[in-house]
This record gives structure tokens, C-alpha cells and sequence, in this order.
């Protein structure tokens, strides 16, 4: 029996969709977005974040963000019509999730999390995102990301330069 080493709930999710992706393997540790784009020959800003929010006990929000733009809390709150929401903590993020902090991804999570996409993310052909385990990502194209989040909302979520 031959084991894949990098087969994760994401990547099995994405298989089982049949949406096209590949992996890209960090030769060390990450700490920072700008070394994980640098060394995946990306932008920062073709580096998904996926932020979890924490609304009410035990329910949560997953807002997907390209690179290092700032959520505009006013309006999150004002989209999801909360007047307050925090920042889901480490182990709620593992808990709502089933990923730690810097490998959390939108798919093969343990249940339903509703997720919003900022459009910002939408400027890019190819992305990178969370593959579940820490060092390893998954690039895929624009369109193939759109296509697998189904049921996905699409706002502007972001702080407006300037």
C-alpha cells in the first residue's frame, strides 16, 4: 500500500471535487507571509488568509483574504449584521476547523463554516491557501477556487487605503 505523506482533509475534499490544484512543499518553517509568497514564487497578496471569527458560543465565521490586507472591522460587523464579533482564539480555530493557525483552509472541515471571500481576492489568476498542515500549500487558479466554494459570499471586507 503506497501513503501519500501530503494527502490532508484539503486535499482529499479537493480531489473528491475534481478541482485542479497542486501542492507546494515549504523547505522550512514559515514565518511570515511575505517568505511563504517569496518562496512560492507568488505575490503577498496570491497568498490566501483564512481568518476564523468567532460571533456566539460555538458558532463561526471563515473570511478569505489575499495577502496582507487589514479587515475592516465596521465592515464585518455591519455585513454579518453583529454589532460584536472577536477573533476566534488558537483553539477555537482548531476546534471550528480541525487546522491550526497557518494551515487552515475553507475545505474538509470537520462540519459547515459559512465563508466570505473579500473580491480583492478575485484580482488574482493563481492563489495559494492553506493545506491543513503547516509547510505544505495548495496553488490552484482563481477560478478554480470560486468554483469549489460553494455557497460562498462574496463582499468587500477590507480597509480602504488611503
Amino acid at each position: 500500500m503506497i501513503v501519500n505523506n501530503d494527502s490532508t482533509p484539503v486535499t482529499h475534499t479537493l480531489d473528491e471535487m475534481h478541482v485542479p490544484y497542486r501542492l507546494f512543499r515549504h523547505a522550512g518553517p514559515v514565518h511570515s507571509l511575505e517568505q511563504a509568497a517569496r518562496e512560492r514564487g507568488q505575490q503577498p497578496n496570491q497568498v490566501v488568509r483564512s481568518i476564523v471569527f468567532r460571533l456566539g458560543e460555538g458558532e463561526f465565521v471563515m473570511v478569505l483574504v489575499a495577502g496582507p490586507g487589514r479587515i475592516s472591522w465596521p465592515a464585518l460587523r455591519r455585513y454579518l449584521g453583529q454589532s460584536r464579533l472577536t477573533m476566534a482564539s488558537e483553539a477555537e480555530v482548531l476546534s471550528a476547523t480541525g487546522y491550526e493557525r497557518g494551515a487552515v483552509s475553507p475545505f474538509g472541515l470537520p462540519a459547515p463554516v459559512r465563508t466570505l471571500v473579500d473580491r480583492g481576492l478575485l484580482a488574482q489568476d493563481e492563489i495559494s491557501l492553506g493545506s491543513g498542515r503547516r509547510g505544505l500549500a495548495v496553488v490552484m487558479r482563481r477560478e478554480a477556487l470560486v468554483n469549489a466554494l460553494e455557497g460562498a459570499e462574496f463582499d468587500d471586507f477590507l480597509e480602504k487605503e488611503g
